[in-house]
């Protein structure tokens, strides 16, 4: 079926799905700027609002754990109800405790979101979905873009950001009505089962985990390595701004290329440049290195997806080992660059990436034959 043929058949399914991402990708990148305001509001030093954050990850693990028992019964409206619900209790600033508990349920419908679309539009659009899965991405980005600049022009209250947030997640719930059900039913009787991958799971742990550290170390490791504070700020701006280019291209190019020669070019791309900002200037390398890391999920999801089966537990399980890898690695970074001197994040960023990149070229024509036969 072309391609505008599936778009009139899934519109819903894809409008849900692509204005979800980006209120994800928004909501996501409104705890920074939004983090001095609730610590002033909450008489909080900046490493106690920081638990919001973490009750952010904790409601996604819980929402990936949901889903990986219940995934048959659950639709992207359980998702945005449960990020409309998280929302509105960060907005209604009711105390500590209670944003908490909203980051966590706002955290939660994160991580059911994740898993409830990208599994859903990959197998609406057949062929194409790898492409239409890279959209779904991108939008996430433009949504992690916007609402810093948007959080400012509101005059940075973090409380009207997330009523925003909210107003906008209910909306998107009433437009969704049933959708992906009808994919839902497809994978109940599903031919391929549940197959257990350990070993290329780890291609997700570690493409997962390098993209947060370059998140949420990459600026201070720029400033160690001689930015200053505004530089290393606009640095990961326009680390952003390849990482949405990259996964824009993608929506044109993944159906046409072996989705895990995307995971190993983006891989060896990404050790390239780890390689030049230790030996020369960071920033340049720094900000090519989103277009790489934009590249990193799109390929390790739909390689994943095809080999492991159709079983509800597969997207669960997927997102479960980048989790490991998005939580586990900053902090193990963290705390082993410390004594490494001013470029140590990079040599401990280009070490796995060239690592990463030997072991997925070797791999590439057995890993994409499998996913050929699926």
């Amino acid at each position: 079926m072309p391609l505008n043929a599936l778009i009139r058949t899934h519109a819903a399914l894809l409008f849900a799905g692509v204005t979800t991402f980006t209120l994800m990708g928004a909501g996501q990148s409104l705890y920074g700027p939004a983090l001095p305001a609730f610590a002033r509001e909450f008489g909080l030093t900046l490493g106690q609002a920081g638990w919001l954050v973490s009750a952010l990850w904790i409601g996604s693990a819980l929402g990936v754990a949901v889903m990986f028992f219940r995934g048959r019964s659950i639709t992207p409206r359980h998702a945005l109800g449960a990020m409309a619900v998280g929302a509105a209790l960060i907005a209604a600033g009711l105390g500590w405790m209670p944003t908490l508990v909203g980051s966590v349920i706002f955290g939660t419908g994160y991580g059911v979101s994740t898993v409830v679309f990208n599994p859903r539009v990959l197998r609406a659009f057949g062929v194409k979905g790898p492409s239409m899965v890279s959209l779904l991405n991108a939008m996430f980005a433009v949504g992690a873009i916007a609402a810093p600049l948007i959080f400012v022009a509101l005059g940075s209250d973090p409380h009207l950001c997330f009523a925003i947030v909210a107003g906008l997640c209910a909306l998107i719930w009433l437009a969704a009505g049933t959708t992906g059900r009808a994919e839902e039913a497809g994978a109940v009787g599903a031919s391929k089962p549940y197959r257990f991958r350990a070993g290329l799971l780890c291609f997700g742990v570690v493409c997962i985990g390098v993209e947060a550290c370059l998140i949420g170390l990459g600026p201070t490791a720029l400033i160690a390595a001689g930015a200053d504070e505004a530089t290393a700020a606009r640095a990961l701006s326009g680390f952003f701004v390849a990482f949405l280019i990259a996964r824009t291209v993608l929506v044109f190019t993944a159906h046409l290329l072996p989705p895990f020669g995307i995971y190993a070019g983006a891989m060896t791309g990404a050790a390239l440049c780890a390689t030049g900002a230790i030996l020369l200037p960071a920033v340049p390398f720094f900000i090519a290195m989103g277009a790489f890391a934009g590249l990193f999920f799109p390929g390790f999801f739909v390689t994943a997806s095809r080999i492991m089966g159709d079983d509800p537990r597969v997207t669960p399980t997927i997102i479960a080992a980048g989790l490991v890898g998005g939580i586990a690695s900053p902090v193990l970074l963290g705390q082993l660059v410390a004594g490494l001197g001013e470029r140590g994040f990079f040599q401990v960023i280009a070490g796995v990436t060239v690592a990463a990149a030997v072991v997925s070229l070797l791999l590439l024509r057995r890993i994409s034959a499998e996913v050929v036969r699926g």
